[in-house]
């Protein structure tokens, strides 16, 4: 239930400038109307060169603003190039007399700000590229499929399970519902540097529902993105959604590397989901922004070997956070984002 919050922004915003610690575009425009598909990092990107500068680009405080659930479409973002600031205005007709007649104007400016369903507020970041690492666990403990339920027997001896189709499982419990995801064990996930096991990786198949509860329940197959077959394990469905992460970077500093790319692919692009070797234990968090950096060639010259400087080439935004390793969104990027390549404090 979502009940209609009124918040004056303009009382957010500070007194001071931050016009030393942010950097305006020189084709930056004056407002930005919000509309359906625009994201917060999208729209700040649209006035400032490094809108991961999040509290001192909106003028919030991220001890005070947990969920930045408070701009909707058809509001207008307007900045303020005096304090490298922007805030929250709308468009509205009034009326000035002028000496020759009445004429209508448009202005914009600030006003109390009456808010919607935090349905319709815009995402800090793509929320459909993130929503189905939040659902599905995907980083698991060592033992957690092995003694997971498992898929023991299918209907009309089937080998290959699809949408629509009954399966038999073992171990199912009516205390942790009706709803269940179907897994199979994937790789390891070992330190490039210490070759310490980070978790394991969890393969997600698709979604059942049991349909009766028994020693051996009966379940019907309600999604299938791969072939499910016996010996799959089903581990109950996560309640978790794609919320609203406030850009920051982190307070100390992170050292961190790519350590798989999600598909299994050797690179990735722009919005592509990627897997650090730090995590919670390390002083990673939701809404941590990291920059990319690739290592120096190695070059030859005159029978001298010398190494080049890292190249810096992109950002990421860290959405969920494990205890030893984390998932990252590739949110610009130069270069094609490759295994090992380095993810640090910026």
């Amino acid at each position: 239930m979502h009940k209609t919050i009124i918040s004056l922004i303009c009382c957010l915003l500070p007194t001071f400038a931050f016009a030393d610690t942010v950097k305006i575009h020189d084709n930056a425009p004056d407002s930005h109307i919000v509309v359906k598909g625009d994201t917060l990092w999208d729209i700040s990107a649209k006035f400032f060169k490094d809108p991961w500068q999040w509290p001192q680009i909106w003028g919030l405080n991220k001890d005070t603003i947990k969920n930045p659930h408070w701009i909707y479409p058809g509001d207008v973002v307007h900045l303020d190039r005096t304090n490298g600031t922007l805030h929250i205005g709308k468009i509205k007709k009034v009326e000035e007399t002028a000496e020759a007649g009445k004429s209508d104007s448009v202005k914009i400016s600030p006003q109390v700000h009456v808010q919607g369903s935090e349905h319709n507020a815009i995402p800090s970041i793509p929320a459909s590229a993130i929503e189905p690492f939040l659902s599905r666990p995907l980083i698991i403990e060592k033992d957690l499929l092995t003694n997971a339920p498992a898929i023991v027997g299918t209907y009309e001896k089937r080998v290959l399970l699809g949408s629509g189709d009954i399966a038999y499982a073992n171990g199912l419990s009516k205390d942790h519902g009706v709803l269940w995801q179907i897994y199979r064990p994937g790789k390891t996930l070992l330190d490039p540097d210490n070759k310490e096991v980070l978790g394991y990786e969890a393969v997600y198949l698709g979604d059942a529902e049991v349909e009766k509860f028994a020693n051996i329940s009966t379940l019907k197959i309600t999604k299938a993105l791969k072939e499910i077959n016996k010996g799959d394990r089903l581990i109950q469905a996560s309640n978790e959604f794609a919320g609203s992460y406030i850009p920051r970077v982190p307070d100390s500093q992170i050292a961190a590397r790519v350590i798989s790319i999600y598909m299994g692919v050797s690179q990735a692009g722009q919005h592509s989901i990627v897997t650090l070797n730090k995590g919670l234990r390390d002083g990673l968090e939701n809404g941590h922004v990291l920059a990319l950096y690739r290592k120096g060639d190695v070059v030859k010259e005159k029978g001298e070997t010398f190494i080049l400087p890292d190249v810096r080439y992109g950002l990421l935004f860290v959405f969920r956070t494990f205890d030893k390793v984390a998932y990252a969104l590739v949110m610009r990027t130069q270069l094609p984002v490759q295994l090992l390549d380095n993810a640090l404090t910026p």
